[in-house]
């Protein structure tokens, strides 16, 4: 099937335009794909914009961005390409591809004619000063800005030593938010949708990013083991988490009741669910359960692995259960979850007023 597919917006909302030779055979198929339709006014067929269709069509992060191309001089366009192709051959994940090309795309708009690979150290310099006094980014915001320059430099243009006298801003220790267990329990009761309670309950119960839970397919659940495969996550590693058995009857009954085909939790027109639909559920969840509470999607994995710690588990299970490559990484959660300096008591309370 010769076709083309880009994203388009039609009637205010967000679609993937799919265009092919006119032969009656490819107008049959696509008319069995679930959520098609036909614009007489584009004169094309359109499908609901999803991960999964964004994924079989192959569009790449790049097409959601060139409204911003015609900023960027033409000789620095060749740049951007180089830049997402290699990217791309290194096996950069579709989200982390999205950021770095986003982050990129910011320096070379400021650099407007002027070539981005005659940029000196003291250019990129200046232009971090630029971030920090005129943009005022966040030391997280900076730090990953300064990554995607940094991969150019080093990685495209294989100029090793360009950023050894850049130094970085200090980052901010941020610990953890945690959701006490109380807290979570309100949650789930306040999720009555069947879909979305299961979605909730097993991100914290299997300790997941809302990247995991949304590609967890049904060939990963081992029932017999109680052993769940996270395919390909965060690095490109596997591993596996144990299943909760109080979660075994609820996930019985949601399999018989929706019926997934391929995902564990499927959209609307099939396909995996998209990330921003399981954000919008914990926040509505949080907002039902009367939380006023400053959380993510996120701090599901992290009161995971806070409570673990604090139910004794030692650390290093924690560790290969979370897939962190680094024990320093999780070695954040002792900050959070040490009991025994909880009960350190202030000197004010030996006072008797």
């Amino acid at each position: 099937m010769n076709w083309e597919a880009k994203i388009i917006s039609h009637r205010g909302e967000k679609r993937i335009a799919v265009t092919f030779d006119k032969r009656q055979d490819l107008i049959d198929r696509i008319k069995k794909v679930t959520g098609s339709r036909w614009s007489a006014s584009l004169r094309c067929w359109h499908l609901p914009y999803t991960d999964a269709y964004l994924e079989r069509f192959k569009i790449q992060p790049a097409q959601t961005n060139t409204n911003l191309y015609h900023k960027i001089a033409t000789s620095n366009i060749l740049a951007l390409n180089r830049y997402i192709e290699t990217l791309q051959i290194k096996g950069y994940s579709p989200n982390t591809i999205k950021t770095y090309q986003n982050e990129f795309i910011q320096l070379l708009t400021i650099l407007k004619s002027h070539d981005v690979n005659l940029c000196t150290p003291e250019k990129i310099r200046s232009y971090i000063l630029y971030c920090i006094n005129e943009l005022r980014l966040t030391e997280n915001s900076l730090h990953s800005r300064l990554n995607a320059i940094k991969f150019y430099f080093e990685k495209v243009l294989k100029n090793e030593r360009f950023f050894i006298e850049i130094p970085r801003p200090k980052k901010r220790l941020q610990l953890p938010k945690v959701i006490h267990q109380e807290d979570l329990k309100k949650m789930f009761e306040n999720a009555k949708n069947l879909k979305h309670n299961t979605i909730l309950k097993l991100s914290y119960g299997l300790g997941l990013r809302v990247s995991e839970i949304i590609n967890l397919k049904l060939t990963a659940i081992d029932s017999k083991n109680m052993q769940v495969l996270i395919a390909q996550a965060k690095g490109k590693k596997d591993r596996y988490v144990n299943l909760p058995e109080s979660i075994l009857e609820q996930l019985r009954l949601y399999y018989k009741t929706y019926k997934p085909k391929e995902y564990l939790f499927e959209g609307q027109y099939g396909g995996k669910y998209s990330a921003r639909s399981a954000q919008i559920i914990f926040k509505n969840a949080l907002k039902n359960a009367k939380l006023n509470k400053e959380a993510s999607f996120h701090s599901l994995r992290h009161s995971y692995a806070t409570h673990l710690l604090e139910n004794g588990t030692d650390i290093r299970f924690i560790q290969d259960l979370l897939g962190h490559k680094d024990i320093k990484t999780t070695l954040i959660y002792t900050d959070v979850s040490d009991r025994s300096l909880r009960k350190v008591k202030s000197p004010l309370d030996n006072f008797d007023f």
